[in-house]
């Protein structure tokens, strides 16, 4: 199935031992020294926890930015691969969309970039390809550490140039990336597929292990913008259909986000997933069905 389209997030990695997302966060504060001083809690949007414990670290020891997401982009390197990463390349997926930062989707460090154009920060078009599968790391990569998407700061900006891309029309000097706005490309039906946002208004996406919480700012707002087109702008046909995967145990605690997710034209598939490696395995079933 050579149009299937997958965006996938880091709990996936939760089945590895080894690195985990809070093993990173406490990492980093020790690297930046502001164990003392920065407190670690649920309540903090992360992109903001980041911005304290860096701007408290640059204003203690004067310390670049580079150096801190050189040392993120080693320690998210660690994370190992497991069974379903291997399960999802066996689908063959056309595409795989993800917000993780190491390769363990790949299944080995790619040596070419396959980008439209090499971005030093945001990602727009960072792409990867192996083995026929084009990978997407929408919030950046390990092997250019300033595009790791981690701070308020950086979120701001991918929106900013997200919205040109899809609204406005870019403004690259390179003369492959299309001018006109990704609304006026899909009206003329020219759109090839430079970003892995043409997806969103244009193929189906099954989402699975990813929280989508509401710090994700840069995918809500597409999601949102993609719904005001289907309902209420129209100026654009949005034929696709969203698939968000989500254990059934986690609905009542997500009621709030899985009701906004439904005003937003997302289907919700619920499953069993006490067992995390069964309920991954599911979904890689299903999808695996819904492709014959």
């Amino acid at each position: 199935m050579n149009n299937l389209i997958l965006l996938i997030g880091n709990d996936i990695n939760n089945i590895s031992s080894g690195q985990s997302w809070k093993d990173l966060l406490q990492d980093i504060i020790t690297f930046c020294h502001t164990g003392d001083c920065v407190e670690l809690d649920d309540k903090k949007p992360f992109p903001l926890l980041y911005e304290e414990v860096f701007l408290t670290a640059i204003k203690r020891e004067k310390m670049r930015e580079r150096e801190l997401k050189a040392f993120i982009a080693i320690k998210a390197a660690e994370i190992k691969s497991n069974g379903i990463h291997e399960a999802i390349r066996a689908l063959k997926p056309a595409h795989i969309l993800t917000t993780n930062y190491e390769f363990t989707l790949e299944g080995r460090t790619p040596f070419e970039n396959t980008s439209l154009i090499n971005e030093k920060f945001y990602s727009i078009f960072r792409k990867y390809t192996m083995d026929d599968i084009h990978y997407w790391h929408i919030h950046g990569d390990c092997l250019n550490p300033m595009s790791i998407n981690l701070g308020f700061e950086h979120y701001g900006g991918q929106l900013q140039l997200m919205r040109n891309y899809v609204v406005s029309g870019t403004f690259y000097s390179n003369k492959e990336v299309p001018k006109a706005s990704l609304l006026r490309r899909i009206h003329a039906k020219q759109v090839y597929f430079h970003s892995w946002i043409d997806f969103f208004f244009t193929r189906d996406i099954h989402i699975f292990g990813l929280s989508l919480d509401f710090v994700e700012t840069d995918l809500w707002w597409l999601l949102t913008y993609r719904a005001r087109q289907k309902f209420h702008h129209k100026n654009i046909p949005v034929p696709n259909t969203i698939y968000y995967y989500i254990p059934e145990e986690l609905k009542a605690a997500c009621k709030f986000k899985l009701d906004l997710l439904s005003a937003n034209d997302i289907r919700v598939v619920s499953l069993p997933g006490k067992d995390k490696r069964a309920y991954y395995n599911t979904i890689i079933q299903r999808i695996e069905k819904m492709k014959s």
